[in-house]
């Protein structure tokens, strides 16, 4: 339960808009998201891949986030608005990082291996972005809007463009 605290008081922290801790458990999709995320990864850690890609599914009508139950996430994770949000099944994202909508963290391969991006801690991956690969993005990197990103980006960068070049 303490998690669950500690997520939606990160959310209250982060928007000014939100105006209790209950609006955002009950209306903001995003929590929702992760907290049932967290569910569906003990099932996939316990290798009941059905019933973990089950709450995965249901997570997704219920928010319009799609998070592979093999994913993992770190403390703290806002994804603000987050329609349209896929992150795969190999990404790891760290600790206090902020995901807008349409972010796609995906693979290039259907190979079964690492194959989604490696995310830092304190990342902030904008509107639309698509994070591609078994790559690495540092802590504290900032991807712009839109980007599309399919090599390491270093602690600190921020990266912008269609091709996402470093500034």
């Amino acid at each position: 339960m303490s998690r669950v605290l500690e997520l939606l008081k990160t959310y209250k922290n982060y928007d000014p808009a939100a105006k209790s801790l209950w609006e955002i458990g009950l209306l903001y999709p995003g929590p929702k998201a992760i907290a049932l995320h967290r569910v569906a990864h003990y099932f996939y850690i316990l290798k009941l891949y059905f019933l973990a890609r089950l709450v995965a599914e249901i997570s997704r009508w219920l928010t319009g986030i799609e998070i592979h139950p093999g994913a993992t996430l770190g403390k703290r994770l806002v994804i603000d608005h987050g329609f349209g949000v896929v992150i795969g099944e190999t990404a790891v994202i760290g600790d206090d990082c902020i995901i807008f909508h349409g972010v796609t963290l995906g693979g290039l391969k259907f190979d079964p291996v690492k194959r989604h991006p490696t995310v830092g801690n304190k990342v902030l991956i904008g509107t639309g972005a698509k994070i591609l690969g078994p790559i690495h993005i540092g802590d504290g990197a900032m991807i712009g809007a839109n980007a599309v990103v399919i090599r390491d980006v270093p602690a600190g960068a921020t990266v912008v463009g269609p091709l996402a070049t470093q500034r």
